[in-house]
């Protein structure tokens, strides 16, 4: 697999060199270390999942077109971190064509930078190595007479990576659809474990715990747990209150399974029924998510899906009296984004907001593809502070959201099992 995506790579890039960085361990506190991720590139790429090492491509050398730049191995250190590849564990067991120690490269990637007119590499995301990668440009510039020249052309590499990530390999669907079953269990095990009195921690703790049970290295970001008004807040990872009878439950989470994110969000009542206000809320929410999610098929436009949510949500809070107007108008004015002020989706894959473009360069609405997934994710938040509202609905904040699959002819709900429907999850919750 990553074999063959090397080569897609490589093909794309036509001539030049390409140059991917997997960033160092970052130090969380003293000399204690964040837990560590590889790049989702390199990854992507390379199959090579260690600390500090850097992949180079080079489609026009007559030997080596994938060099990987890693730590040697080192009996010491490997008795306290971890065993290592080495260097030749880089060649036998990921396919480069030459390895080298990673304290070499400035010495050893000038040669492969050098006499060509394209450089494939995305600065911004690794600001030390930039600078090493800037002076290997200043000193080949400096060399102009001795027969050597710089690249005169930087290409971000995501300019290729980033679509050919956008569209998913049936060895990529599979493991998504292995993070969203695993993510599926915790949703469901969350929804038939949550009562009055627990800590939205516990939950919290209660999903991490289903994630690793299934061979998850991680979740797929910080699981969002809020309850009451902490589910107005988009983006809430405190995750310290208590869960009172009577208030909602939001819960976004998913399992990263394969280096591969899960993304469900479901809201439910912390005592296992709905109140009215919820209901009318909730059943709007639950309504757009529907219509968006059945838009989807190739040649539907992307913001087609979101503004599908954005009519059906405008509609049903002209109806419970949370807007007043005109539809149209309300719509035109942005009068929904004091209750909803996100797109309807992203997309999905080895990030959980993933790579890939959104719009042409006419900045015209991307077309959904064979291949796609995405995430469908309207939502209300009717935060404690609103006014002119009526007062049953203050406080409530609900989202909806499945994770997507652009297939042939249509969709493929990934975490379809996750109940929704309001006397599904009253159902589930009453057993």
């Amino acid at each position: 697999m990553f074999a063959k995506r090397r080569k897609e790579f490589i093909e794309k890039m036509g001539e030049g060199v390409a140059i991917i960085r997997n960033p160092d361990e970052l130090i969380r506190n003293n000399d204690a270390h964040y837990k560590y991720r590889t790049d989702s590139d390199f990854y992507y790429l390379t199959g090579f999942s260690e600390p500090n090492s850097v992949a180079v491509f080079t489609p026009n050398h007559p030997e080596h077109k994938f060099i990987l730049f890693v730590r040697p191995r080192d009996p010491e250190r490997e008795t306290w971190d971890g065993k290592r590849a080495g260097l030749e564990g880089a060649v036998n067991d990921f396919g480069a064509d030459i390895s080298y120690d990673i304290k070499d490269i400035d010495e050893k990637l000038p040669k492969y930078i050098k006499n060509t007119d394209n450089l494939f590499y995305t600065i911004g995301l690794n600001p030390d190595f930039d600078q090493k990668i800037i002076e290997m440009l200043n000193n080949l510039r400096r060399k102009g007479r001795a027969g050597e020249f710089a690249p005169s052309t930087i290409i971000e590499t995501g300019k290729i990576s980033s679509e050919m990530r956008l569209f998913k390999s049936p060895e990529e669907m599979n493991i998504m659809r292995k993070a969203n079953y695993i993510s599926q269990e915790a949703h469901i095990q969350a929804m038939k474990t949550v009562k009055p009195g627990m800590y939205e921690y516990e939950v919290e703790g209660l999903i991490d715990n289903v994630f690793r049970k299934n061979g998850c290295y991680s979740a797929a970001y910080n699981s969002i747990v809020g309850t009451g008004v902490n589910a107005t807040i988009l983006h809430y990872t405190e995750n310290n209150k208590e869960l009172k009878d009577g208030d909602l439950l939001l819960i976004d989470a998913g399992a990263e399974y394969g280096y591969y994110a899960g993304d469900i969000t479901r809201t439910f009542p912390v005592n296992g029924k709905f109140t009215q206000a919820q209901k009318d809320v909730y059943e709007i929410v639950l309504d757009a998510q529907k219509q968006s999610t059945e838009m989807v098929k190739p040649g539907i436009k992307f913001i087609d899906v979101h503004n599908k949510s954005v009519e059906v949500l405008t509609k049903g809070m002209i109806k419970i009296g949370l807007l007043k107007g005109d539809l149209e108008t309300l719509i035109k004015e942005e009068k929904y984004k004091q209750f909803y002020m996100h797109k309807t989706g992203h997309w999905l894959g080895m990030d959980v907001h993933d790579v890939g473009r959104y719009f042409e360069k006419d900045l015209s609405s991307r077309t959904l593809e064979e291949g796609m997934v995405m995430t469908i994710e309207p939502g209300l938040y009717i935060q404690e502070n609103t006014k002119d509202v009526p007062e049953q609905y203050i406080g409530i904040g609900i989202r909806i959201e499945d994770d997507i699959l652009v297939t042939k002819t249509g969709y493929e709900n990934l975490s379809e099992r996750v109940p929704k429907e309001v006397d599904e999850i009253e159902k589930l919750m009453a057993k």
